[in-house]
């Protein structure tokens, strides 16, 4: 068992101890697992709202006179499309394509931007940014002097409004814009990780964690619940949106994990080639042999990550990446890679689960899909 003592702590560690939070070593970091458990925190998120501690999350900022050109070296997308408070989705790759981590660019100023990593990748994701693109413009982690969090689910937005501007009912999904909460300045993202609408809240911390457990008691006493990793996780996985180390890492490709959405391959033709674009146009060229599927189990139980899923022949043909219970749509879900040939909507698949056989269906979009964005696929 790790020692606590030992683990990282956010800014809002003694809020977590307060309210008597299950915590758990997260890849380093003491989080919060559970509050009042996970079924109750995703029910809260889902219909009305949450607030979790995202602080452990890693925030790079790129500065100077080349820092656009830093970043469309880096990243797959392309963040010459961005405006001043706008932000986007996107892979960050190695040159044979292998994904180094999926995050989000957003632009504070023609010469200012800043990339959330996740926080397992701070100091691997630091290094290739400084290795791939550190000659062009300032790179500086400031990790440690920024606190984040998430407050999601359909009342969020109205309660980050009445807390921290009024104003910001107008932020557009993906854009973002400062804000106060009893005197203390916060950068509400319109963004979040849970298929709800909400906003990531930005702060500086830089002079000790005051500031951060100001904001996070005023959004509790306000009726935000708790959240901790349990629910951001099943919440996720209704959303299908990927989790690196899990669904995405150094030996899958934004092409085969379905994000080619995010990959601007053209760009390299108007001069901004980024890390890897090579590689993901040969691929595309070949065609993919594989890419991430997500499937509902049919009948009961629940296929966990790592369960092989096999073909006629019982022989592997590819693996579970995430898997679990989905508590609002109901019945077992995951994520996995499959043979281009198993991907289509409707294909049966088999998953092999210790000595248990569990039949899937493949479904195309997210499991769940909030009521204002339309059905669910």
């Amino acid at each position: 068992m790790t020692d606590a003592s030992a683990l990282k702590h956010t800014p809002l560690h003694e809020a977590h101890i307060a309210a008597g939070a299950k915590m758990v070593d997260f890849g380093g970091w003491h989080m919060p697992l559970q509050y009042k458990g996970i079924l109750a925190e995703h029910k809260a998120v889902r219909e009305a709202v949450g607030i979790f501690d995202v602080s452990h999350m890693g925030e790079i900022d790129f500065t100077g006179a080349r820092a656009l050109d830093a970043i469309q070296r880096l990243v797959t997308n392309d963040a010459s499309k961005l405006e001043d408070g706008q932000a986007m989705y996107t892979a960050v790759c190695y040159p044979d394509g292998g994904i180094v981590d999926d995050c989000i660019v957003y632009r504070r100023g023609p010469d200012n931007f800043r990339i959330v990593v996740n926080a397992s990748n701070i100091e691997k994701d630091f290094a290739h940014f400084k290795e791939h693109a550190g000659e062009l413009c300032s790179i500086v982690n400031h990790s440690e002097q920024t606190a984040l969090l998430a407050v999601q689910g359909p009342e969020a937005v109205a309660l980050v409004a009445s807390l921290a501007g009024e104003h910001l009912r107008d932020v557009p999904p993906f854009s973002f814009a400062a804000g106060e909460i009893d005197g203390i300045k916060v950068y509400a993202a319109r963004t979040g990780y849970t298929g709800e609408d909400g906003f990531e809240l930005f702060i500086d911390v830089n002079h000790g964690p005051g500031p951060a457990r100001a904001v996070w008691d005023a959004f509790v006493a306000r009726g935000a619940e708790p959240i901790g990793l349990g629910a951001r996780d099943t919440l996720r996985l209704e959303a299908k949106l990927c989790l690196y180390g899990n669904d995405i890492d150094a030996s899958t490709t934004p092409l085969e994990a379905r994000l080619g959405w995010t990959v601007k391959l053209r760009k390299a033709k108007r001069g901004a080639p980024f890390v890897g674009c090579e590689a993901l146009k040969k691929q595309k060229k070949a065609g993919l042999s594989r890419a991430l599927v997500g499937f509902k189990i049919v009948g009961k139980g629940f296929a966990r990550p790592g369960a092989l899923i096999v073909g006629e022949d019982g022989q592997e043909v590819g693996k579970v990446t995430s898997g679990g219970p989905a508590p609002h749509v109901g019945g077992g879900v995951g994520i996995g890679y499959v043979p281009i040939a198993l991907t289509a909507p409707g294909t049966e698949l088999t998953i092999q689960q210790r000595r248990k056989q569990l039949t899937a269906e493949v479904v195309k979009g997210p499991f769940y899909r909030r009521p204002d964005k339309g059905a669910a696929s």
